[in-house]
């Protein structure tokens, strides 16, 4: 069995200060920044996976009653208008 640990690169400060800060260690050796390597995807599967997701939104469309489809749009209207109050 092979196990892929796949590291994600860190975040960058959003605060400018903090941000020069890490730039100016980084920069004179006090901070040491990790290079990570992007790993390639494999083609089959990012195949699988866009034909997957084309067809999943029209099959599920499909499979369901009109009854349910109008209680998930009414759901996802609520959800929506609800988000746009509190701004």
């Amino acid at each position: 069995m092979i196990i892929f640990v796949i590291m994600k690169k860190p975040k960058r400060e959003k605060d400018t200060n903090k941000l020069a800060k890490q730039i100016v260690d980084i920069a004179t050796g006090e901070r040491v920044e990790i290079e990570y390597e992007e790993q390639e995807k494999n083609e089959h599967a990012v195949a699988l996976g866009r034909l997957g997701g084309l067809k999943g939104g029209k099959a599920r469309a499909k499979k369901l009653s009109a009854k349910k489809r109008k209680e998930i749009a009414k759901k996802a209207a609520n959800t929506r208008w609800k988000k746009s109050s509190l701004k």
